[in-house]
């Protein structure tokens, strides 16, 4: 029992076991948390930036449909995820060395190299939402740096000051809501307001995770691809090396039949 359980344990893909678990964490980290905060990011521009709704109907969807994606997201790597450690047990050395009969054939050849192109593909396209989930942490930052700029002269003053109407944030020149969004901006109080509120500390938080699960998983997909790359060249040379014992025993049998033929020959004459 003790030796199954150590042939068992020595075929496991344990590369592509980190990868996937790391893959499923970062995903699960970006498409929770985004969700998250971009309903909290809604709800703050609704209440404090665009108080009328037709003025952001436009961005309501964006949101909705940046939604379902997130969804789509979550299901497809759920299961190619999956797929890829499902591909590291089959092309683990271990599984080859339990299953002697094993060969490599040119469609499971070609399902490795396809797996390869897709993971990279899937690679650089992370690598863009990687990138573009920096944005809303750039923009969280901004406001709030702002509001710690605020803050500032407050804490040397007596608390009944008033909050410095001049310093503002307008939300309308990052292109999220229109120019004609009623009030588009907020100073003063009022952006003090916005960052002491619980949605605004959430949503800058959750967006800082989600970006740090976006990265997680452009790691992991790094990993993938490098797992896949040595798993298909690995697969290449079994190809070779099964052509080469199938040429190696014909060659080793045409020379036994003709051994076996002259000795035929020499009895006869005999």
């Amino acid at each position: 029992c003790l030796d199954c359980c150590i042939k068992c344990l020595g075929g496991v893909p344990y590369a592509s076991l980190v990868a996937t678990i790391l893959c499923f964490s970062g995903v699960a980290l970006f498409c929770g948390c985004g969700h998250v905060a971009l309903t909290g990011t809604l709800t703050i521009l609704e209440t404090h930036f665009s108080k009328v709704t037709t003025d952001h109907a436009m961005l309501t969807d964006i949101i909705q449909l940046m939604q379902y994606v997130i969804y789509g997201i979550a299901s497809f790597f759920f299961l190619y995820g999956i797929i890829l450690l499902a591909e590291g047990f089959y092309t683990t050395s271990a599984v080859k060395e339990l299953h002697s009969e094993f060969k490599t054939t040119i469609c499971g050849r070609c399902i490795s190299a396809m797996f390869v192109f897709l993971t990279y593909i899937l690679g650089v396209a992370w690598l863009g939402v990687f990138g573009f989930s920096a944005v809303p942490v750039f923009l969280f930052y901004n406001i709030w740096s702002t509001c710690a700029a605020m803050r500032a002269p407050l804490n040397t003053m007596p608390s009944n000051l008033p909050a410095n109407e001049s310093i503002c944030v307008d939300m309308r020149q990052y292109g999220i809501i229109p120019w004609n969004a009623t009030p588009g901006v907020a100073c003063g109080s009022t952006l003090l307001d916005i960052c002491n509120s619980s949605e605004f500390y959430l949503s800058y938080h959750l967006y800082i995770v989600a970006c740090a699960g976006a990265g997680a998983t452009v790691i992991a997909l790094i990993h993938y691809l490098m797992i896949l790359s040595a798993n298909w060249a690995y697969l290449k040379d079994a190809s070779h090396m099964h052509a080469y014992q199938d040429i190696k025993s014909k060659e080793e049998r045409e020379l036994q039949d003709i051994q076996s033929r002259s000795k035929e020959c020499l009895n006869s004459y005999s």
